[in-house]
């Protein structure tokens, strides 16, 4: 394997979970609902699928078992925001900080312990291409997928009348009530189907990234994820662009620690949520396209008629 294949392997892993993660949180904000809680159901996923592998030996198994922990966990928040219309702001931080207690809980039997990796794919003839086989060719399942919802999301988005509907709700959630659209219901599948992107993500990070369970092993990459959101304008594809942007970030200060750059390793482990702050103050200088994109329903409760 060439140093150019290394790299790119690396960032396409590093960027997976963050697409992923990103993606469903898109859904949910195009629906009107702001949801905090990213980081603590990618923790719950990640701990819940590594454990599920463990006790199985399936990888597979844990996988979708981190999905249904994060969409129970997503269920949720949105029992609290859309049934009892508690702050949404206020439930995603304390759901955050709910995953990652309880994700210590969990998993503190299976510090140290070996985890199973899934396996990557190795097509004859397609893999062994110089450069970019092992990148088109020879990735784990997850890294498939995240690109399958990239696509999925944006067909659906913009090319379907549910999507069309989805955006609706999150508009102007009053019109679309009025118009006979159920709109707690919309707001309730795009809320779990968030949270069972962040449970795929974190299984991503227990059995593909990094296959061994550590306590916050998330490392803020929930919060990362809600501001690729923001960065990408509410728009899949730039959601795709901006994750491998920030993982060739994350692996970028890695390699340059290895070269021995006499840089702090503090300031270099810090360069992907640098980045991060300075992409949002960009953006909202530019006060035109984040009003012009922005949900203008975003975080604001639904009170259904009586």
């Amino acid at each position: 394997m060439t140093m150019f294949e290394a790299i790119l392997l690396t960032v396409a892993t590093a960027a997976t979970p963050l697409l992923i993660a990103a993606l469903g949180e898109l859904v949910v904000e195009r629906s009107g609902v702001l949801n905090l809680g990213v980081e603590g159901m990618m923790v719950m996923g990640a701990v819940t699928g590594f454990a599920v592998a463990q006790y199985t030996g399936s990888a597979w198994l844990g996988m979708f078992a981190a999905i249904l922990a994060g969409a129970a966990f997503s269920l949720l928040f949105g029992f609290l925001t859309l049934t009892l219309i508690t702050n949404q702001v206020a439930t995603g931080l304390a759901l955050t900080l709910l995953g990652l207690g309880a994700s210590a809980m969990i998993g503190e039997s299976f510090v140290g312990l070996p985890g199973i990796r899934m396996n990557s794919f190795y097509i004859q003839g397609l893999t062994d291409i110089p450069y970019v086989g092992r990148f088109l060719f020879g990735q784990d399942p997850i890294f498939y997928i995240s690109i399958l919802l990239t696509i999925g999301v944006a067909w659906f988005l913009f090319r379907t009348r549910a999507g069309l509907t989805l955006r609706a709700v999150g508009d102007n959630h009053t019109s679309a009530h009025a118009l006979g659209v159920p709109v707690v219901r919309i707001r309730y599948l795009a809320v779990i189907f968030g949270g069972a992107c962040a449970g795929l993500a974190g299984a991503q990070l227990s059995l593909v990234y990094v296959p061994q369970w550590v306590e916050n092993m998330t490392s803020g990459r929930g919060w990362i994820a809600l501001a690729l959101v923001v960065f990408a304008s509410w728009r899949p594809w730039r959601i795709l662009a901006g994750a491998y942007l920030f993982g060739a970030v994350t692996i970028g200060q890695l390699h340059a620690q290895a070269l021995g750059i006499g840089v702090p390793s503090q300031f270099m482990s810090s360069l992907p949520y640098l980045a991060t702050i300075v992409v949002l103050v960009l953006i909202s200088r530019n006060k035109r396209l984040t009003l012009m994109n922005t949900p203008t329903s975003l975080g604001k409760p639904f009170v259904p008629d009586r």
